[in-house]
């Protein structure tokens, strides 16, 4: 059976704030939030099929490859795009119409979450090392005695936490994100400044952490929970976006006549293959050199730090440069899931463990089961994002 492994990968559409109604939609950021929510979903079906997260009799080494690229950039992106629309919806509204709005775009879903969705997730692992368990007991034990795991959700009371704090921040100083938003003025004409930038910020912010807590340690109070290393890098994200998105938008960074936009993409792959196959060195030298042992020494957490950090920025560059370029072709498929993204990273948790656990004894290629995995909890997930988006007042909150 599948427990994903780091709550990080877990993954997550993630909820990405809602564009200003006095700013157009941008297609291009709806291809680029909808297209990680696909990666969401993939990331967590191949997990099980790894050597990391080897959860079942069949593996594939092409999804350690998969898996190590996802969860080094995707959620760090998300809070990117989240950020992008604070400022300019702090501008438009009231501090209490926006905290409202925040609490039931965010709040609500997580609470609900946590209490139903997660636990019902988790039921699927319970039943592979206790056959006997009824749900009703697994779920009393979860939310009284724990652990109370919360999955992919984690993001959304993280992303609502920044949210608050940009809404205070806003309030002391509205011209506080300004310098950012001069930065993403010259990131127009040159791209790389802004990358240069965001990795710097990050790695200082990222690698001190990762060498004192280690890769895997959580902060953890009931429901809640983070991925003690990479809280900093979230905010530093979040508040890069927010600092891009605060004015001056088509002037800036994200501009659809600006340098990111008009090409380059060939640049920005190998600007992030390098740092890939740096992590894939590391991985070997623990593996083949150090032993494999549980704790690394600090030189390497520093040099992993580093790395992550290098390719999750160009990750992101990578996929915005994508979907910039090609803002005006047709993407039907990402058009039409668009307004349904945030529903299916919110329920697509318990439908992918249970096809997993149903899919477990089978004697099938890992391929083929990362395959079933994907489709079926993709197409799931759409479909039952549909029906509870035709519930009254539902489309508020989805």
């Amino acid at each position: 059976m599948v427990i994903s492994v780091s709550q990080s990968a877990a993954a997550a559409k993630v909820e990405l704030q809602s564009p200003p109604r006095t700013r157009a939609r941008n297609a291009a950021l709806d291809h680029a939030r909808t297209f990680l929510t696909l990666v969401v979903v993939l990331h967590h079906a191949v997990i099980p099929y790894t050597y990391f997260g080897h959860t079942d009799p069949s593996s594939f080494i092409g999804f350690d490859c998969i898996v190590l690229a996802t969860d080094s950039f995707f959620m760090a992106m998300f809070f990117f795009l989240s950020g992008l629309f604070v400022w300019p919806g702090l501008k438009h509204k009231p501090p209490q119409v926006f905290l409202r709005d925040r609490l039931l775009r965010l709040g609500l879903p997580f609470a609900i979450a946590v209490l139903t969705l997660i636990p019902l997730a988790y039921y699927a692992i319970e039943l592979r090392a206790n056959p006997d368990a009824s749900f009703s007991a697994f779920w009393w034990k979860t939310v009284t005695v724990g652990p109370w795991p919360s999955g992919p959700v984690w993001f959304i009371w993280v992303l609502l936490a920044f949210d608050l704090s940009a809404c205070l921040l806003y309030q002391l100083s509205p011209t506080l994100l300004d310098p950012l938003n001069r930065l993403s003025l010259r990131g127009f004409d040159r791209p790389r400044v802004v990358f240069l930038f965001l990795v710097a910020v990050t790695a200082i912010l990222y690698v001190p952490l990762r060498v004192y807590f280690g890769p895997n340690h959580w902060f953890e109070f009931g429901a809640f929970s983070v991925q003690s290393s990479r809280v900093l890098l979230y905010a530093a994200y979040f508040y890069i976006g927010a600092g891009i998105g605060a004015a001056n938008f088509e002037r800036g960074l994200l501009g659809a006549e600006g340098q990111l936009s008009q090409g380059g993409l060939p640049r920005w792959i190998i600007v992030t293959l390098i740092p890939y196959c740096l992590l894939w060195g590391l991985i070997a030298v623990k593996r083949l050199v150090l032993g494999n042992p549980p704790v690394q020494p600090d030189w390497y957490e520093a040099a992993y730090g580093l790395f992550f950090a290098v390719f999750s920025a160009g990750m992101m560059f990578c996929i915005l440069a994508y979907f910039l370029n090609n803002r005006r072709s047709e993407f039907s498929v990402l058009d039409r899931m668009q307004a349904d993204a945030y529903g299916i990273f919110l329920v697509h948790y318990p439908i992918v463990l249970w096809i997993q656990y149903w899919l477990f004894d089978f004697n099938l290629p890992a391929v083929v089961k990362a395959s079933i995995a994907f489709v079926g909890t993709t197409l799931l997930s759409w479909g039952a994002t549909w029906v509870l988006r035709q519930i009254p007042g539902a489309k508020n909150v989805l």
